[in-house]
């Protein structure tokens, strides 16, 4: 799939590896309330991020607003 921006390509649920898409990234990190990588790519410090689950990313997002959290 040429619009992932994930760099873990030897992940089994990469789509590189399959033909169903993004499906399966997102179904397993549903699964484990966690957000997937790609949705941190826009974010500044997106690689020192403490972690994926959903309070990461609405952390991180929060964070990157310039006036800061509110």
């Amino acid at each position: 799939m040429k619009d992932c921006t994930c760099e873990n390509h030897s992940c089994k649920l990469h789509p590189a590896n399959h033909d169903k898409g993004c499906t399966p990234c997102i179904q397993a990190n549903l699964k484990t309330r966690d957000t997937p990588a790609c949705f941190f790519h826009l974010l500044p410090g997106a690689g020192q991020r403490g972690g994926d689950t959903f309070e990461d990313f609405a952390r991180a997002v929060l964070d990157a607003q310039p006036d800061g959290p509110f």
